[in-house]
């Protein structure tokens, strides 16, 4: 029989909270998504899981011999009891003792992220409590291009209360928080750049900090007007499907008008209209 308690690395007397630090530090180490070893981290899962439950670790420090046992087909009880029972008192919505639904319930997670992350991609590690009452660490890696309002699954880490069924699933909803430079729109970022209007008239060079933290240098044609669009392939955001793909920084002109003109230069600006 396995020794959970060799498997989390913690002393017979160890506290909860120091099981719990154990079980953290085991299970972030040997997670499959960062090549650990998929037998081992069930190991230290099932650990945990007896570990953390007083019922469960009671029963585990001070095993009891067996008696007597039932056995039960999916069927339910031998001889069709079930169904006497139905028809004197009626079915519940899980039938005699329960029948068990076909698996555990999911948990819906919520998190933020910024922009930044949605580009690069980002590792997750968050500690939830199942409805169990147990606590789990789950790790999730947000895809680069992910967008607003994605939903991610991760099959088989929800809820266990019911034993002897599936897990339910762990759903998590990503949200991308507002920037203070780029709109966003689908594989695309649109952004701004100010010139004044002698820069649209003559032309000029600006220089543009793009998403991944990189400046480039782009080129305003003389006679550019007021909301032009200038388009600079691959500096957008990389598309979710196929991270080679990726979409356009659109660069909208804003046109500055002085609102303050000296009178030399209003003098100077007449000469120049005439």
């Amino acid at each position: 029989m396995t020794d959970f308690y060799s498997t989390l690395g913690v002393d017979r007397s160890a506290d909860p909270e120091t099981i719990k630090r154990a079980y953290r530090k085991l299970a972030a180490q040997h997670h499959p998504d960062r090549g650990g070893d998929t037998n081992r981290f069930q190991e230290i899962q099932a650990a945990y899981d007896t570990l953390s439950d007083p019922e469960k670790k009671s029963q585990y420090d001070n095993p009891q011999p067996q008696g007597f046992q039932f056995h039960f087909s999916q069927g339910g009880f031998p001889g069709g009891i079930d169904s006497i029972f139905e028809q004197h008192f009626g079915r519940n919505p899980f039938g005699f003792f329960g029948q068990k639904p076909q698996r555990n319930r999911n948990i819906n997670l919520q998190t933020e992220i910024s922009l930044e992350d949605a580009f690069h991609g980002k590792d997750i590690i968050a500690n939830v409590r199942l409805p169990s009452g147990k606590e789990q660490v789950i790790e999730i890696r947000i895809p680069r291009g992910v967008d607003n309002g994605t939903t991610m699954r991760v099959s088989g880490l929800g809820d266990d209360s019911i034993p002897g069924i599936p897990r339910g699933d762990v759903h998590l909803t990503i949200s991308i928080a507002g920037h203070s430079q780029f709109v966003r729109n689908g594989d695309d970022l649109i952004t701004f750049v100010e010139i004044d209007c002698i820069e649209a008239m003559l032309g000029c060079k600006k220089e543009i900090k793009t998403i991944n933290g990189s400046t480039i240098e782009i080129s305003i044609k003389p006679g550019t007007q007021p909301g032009q669009i200038l388009n600079v392939p691959r500096y957008g955001m990389p598309n979710i499907h196929n991270n080679q793909a990726m979409g356009n920084l659109l660069i909208e002109t804003k046109i500055l008008i002085p609102s303050n003109i000296s009178e030399y230069n209003r003098n100077l600006l007449k000469q120049l209209k005439l």
